[in-house]
């Protein structure tokens, strides 16, 4: 018997992790906590950890040291099945498999609930631009390399995210391959989403994708560089940037990004 669905409180204490293959951690020393209703901003340049610590809070990747806990049990005192049902993931890097977009979205499920499946599609503002493709739902894709362009299949690896019910979204850079009016409607499944007490990470190093967010961690080289409200970090570093560009204009040799 699987552990009750917990509250969307998600804390890291003290964690490192280990990409596969590796002996050095590419995250280190990472404490933070998220609360029902809130939308955390993970931000750093390409390299820095952040998908590791997306794969580390799935429980993908197991942390070497410290603790992951998802409404007060560890990762891995829930069900593997449970536990995916209650994070929902959207990759970096989107994959779709050969067979209907129903059956995309419900992580190919071979008897998928038509009203779970819709459900999530009007959750991440996809199910019109389904209805128009030529048969819908029910219109067989070809893998990734099919006839949606990039930004639809980032919506649809966002509904398949919120198939089910997640009670956190990890997202990895949800926005990539979305314009404008993409990123409008990922915002406003966010908002959705975070107003019935679920929470949300976003991975990113966009500015556009932290509009929603309540605070900010800043990863560097897999340590946390910063962290606190978001208008608050993003001024300082805005500061810190005009510090290093006056530093450098008058020759300054010790000038260092933060």
């Amino acid at each position: 018997m699987g552990l009750l669905t917990p509250k969307a409180e998600l804390t890291l204490s003290g964690i490192a992790v280990l990409a596969p293959g590796t002996k050095k951690p590419t995250l280190a020393g990472l404490s933070f906590a998220l609360l029902p209703g809130q939308v955390l901003g993970v931000i750093g340049n390409s390299g820095m950890g952040k998908s590791t610590l997306a794969k580390a809070m799935l429980g993908v990747l197991p942390a070497a040291h410290g603790e992951i806990c998802l409404g007060g049990a560890t990762l891995d005192q829930y069900d593997p099945d449970q536990l995916g049902g209650l994070i929902g993931y959207l990759p970096q890097d989107v994959t779709l498999f050969t067979d209907t977009v129903a059956e995309n979205i419900a992580r190919m499920s071979t008897s998928p609930d038509e009203k779970t499946v819709f459900d999530a599609a009007k959750r991440a503002n996809a199910h019109e631009m389904i209805l128009a493709l030529p048969e819908g739902y029910q219109t067989i894709l070809h893998g990734s390399d099919s006839q949606l362009s990039g930004g639809q299949q980032q919506r649809l690896a966002l509904a398949r995210a919120l198939y089910g019910d997640p009670v956190l979204l990890v997202l990895d850079e949800p926005n990539s391959a979305l314009d404008s009016v993409g990123t409008a409607a990922l915002n406003r499944t966010i908002r959705e989403f975070r107003s019935s007490d679920r929470a949300v990470v976003i991975m990113t190093h966009r500015p556009a994708a932290i509009s929603e967010c309540d605070r900010i961690i800043v990863i560097e080289h897999g340590r946390i560089k910063a962290s606190g409200p978001r208008d608050d970090v993003l001024q300082a570093m805005l500061q810190n940037a005009g510090d290093i560009q006056r530093t450098v204009s008058t020759g300054g040799a010790d000038a260092q990004w933060v």
